[in-house]
């Protein structure tokens, strides 16, 4: 049993206010309630999952339905995001709450945690080719072996086999030409097959990289860039990782300093600081609103239309 941190408690509790004409009766009042209970499971749920094992939210339609569960979620999100500690709760608290919007609405979601790697099942016509060029080359090489003299009982057996239908006798005079147009014919005939391979593999190949252009440009360009790196080895040790980095900018270092700085240092000191920088909601809004909505997320695989959606995140951003 998970502990319930005392902010879950608190929203619970909260009051939501939904404009509607029949604002009390019962069953808004039971879909309330599912819906904070569903929005604290997720939440709880999201706290505890690896940004790794995180499941891949959806792109749900822009419906009616959909934009009044998320207003409706945005006053029982306050009190998460204002008891919110650092940026990495408040984006665990937004992700439960696309979470709980996705579920609510009956849209699916992927449990399987936001893989990279491709299924590398081969269709089965594929397959069959390659079996066929397999059996061809196995050919090529007997029918070699027999036209280099070899007389094993298994290798003219094969040869027997490979000319069955064509009324051509082992051991007429001009056996050695028509083992030479056999074999060149099985090499035609698998150059053939090659090719229709790979067509289909430039195809879909061409095929998979204008659709996961359009819906995870991030993806693409990183399967490009790297094309050979595989996502499913052993993460990287948290306390070596803090050591090493430590080691490189927290350990003091004397440097040499010549004249020339004591002259950019005077130079400098009549420059005026510059004011500080004060970010207010309406800013985090304004960017947030020029960001596309599905665009590939980051590594919290957090899209850009939950932070337009819920109301509360300018506040806590800010």
């Amino acid at each position: 049993m998970v502990e319930q941190p005392a902010n879950v408690d608190a929203a619970v509790n909260t009051p939501v206010v939904v404009d509607s004409n029949n604002d009390g009766t019962v069953a808004q009042e039971l879909e309330l309630e599912h819906m904070r209970s569903t929005l604290e499971e997720a939440i709880v749920e999201t706290r505890s999952t690896p940004l790794e094992n995180r499941p891949r939210l959806p792109r749900i339609a822009l419906s009616k339905r959909s934009r009044a569960v998320v207003r409706a979620l945005n006053p029982m999100l306050v009190t998460y995001l204002e008891a919110s500690r650092d940026l990495c709760e408040t984006d665990s608290i937004l992700f439960g709450a696309a979470l709980a919007v996705c579920r609510i609405i009956g849209a699916k979601v992927s449990t399987a945690g936001r893989t990279t790697g491709h299924s590398s099942a081969i269709p089965a016509w594929r397959r069959r080719i390659e079996e066929r060029i397999a059996k061809a080359r196995a050919l090529i090489g007997r029918l070699i072996c027999f036209r280099s003299g070899n007389n094993r009982p298994r290798i003219v057996r094969t040869v027997r086999m490979a000319f069955a239908g064509t009324n051509v006798s082992l051991s007429q005079p001009d056996i050695t030409q028509k083992l030479t147009e056999r074999i060149d014919d099985l090499k035609q005939r698998i150059a053939a097959w090659g090719k229709w391979i790979r067509r289909y593999t430039e195809r879909s190949t061409r095929f998979n990289q204008n659709r996961l252009f359009q819906s995870d440009q991030k993806r693409l360009y990183e399967s490009l860039e790297r094309p050979m790196v595989s996502g499913t080895g052993p993460a990287p040790n948290q306390a070596d990782t803090v050591a090493f980095w430590r080691g490189l900018w927290s350990e003091p270092v004397n440097h040499s300093e010549g004249p020339w700085t004591e002259v950019v240092a005077s130079q400098c000191a009549g420059i005026t600081p510059m004011d500080p920088v004060i970010i207010t909601p309406d800013d985090v809004a304004e960017a947030v609103r020029r960001a596309p909505n599905w665009k590939s997320p980051g590594l919290d695989g957090l899209h850009h239309y939950w932070l337009k959606g819920f109301m509360p995140t300018g506040v806590t951003l800010k």
